[in-house]
């Protein structure tokens, strides 16, 4: 499977708006936003090329659960459970 992103990429920063009592508890906590951030885009982005790799493959998956369906699976016949 293909890299989500190049990881090795340098850093670059940001602006970005936050909720302010939210972010005076993480600096609380000594929660680092850089890496927290990192792991939350990181996450998402995982979940948004999985769910587009579903529907660009939606016609083909279609298509081979209708043969299976239809056909059985290959090896069906020498399968023991």
């Amino acid at each position: 499977m293909a890299e989500l992103y190049n990881s090795a990429a340098p850093k670059k920063a940001a602006n970005l708006s936050i909720n302010s009592d939210l972010l005076r508890k993480t600096r609380e906590l000594n929660i680092n936003l850089s890496a927290t951030l990192e792991r939350a885009l990181k996450e998402e982005l995982s979940k948004r090329e999985a769910a587009q790799w579903v529907e660009d493959n939606r016609a083909a998956i279609k298509s081979y659960n209708d043969f299976v369906e239809q056909h059985g699976c290959f090896g069906d016949e020498f399968r023991e459970f």
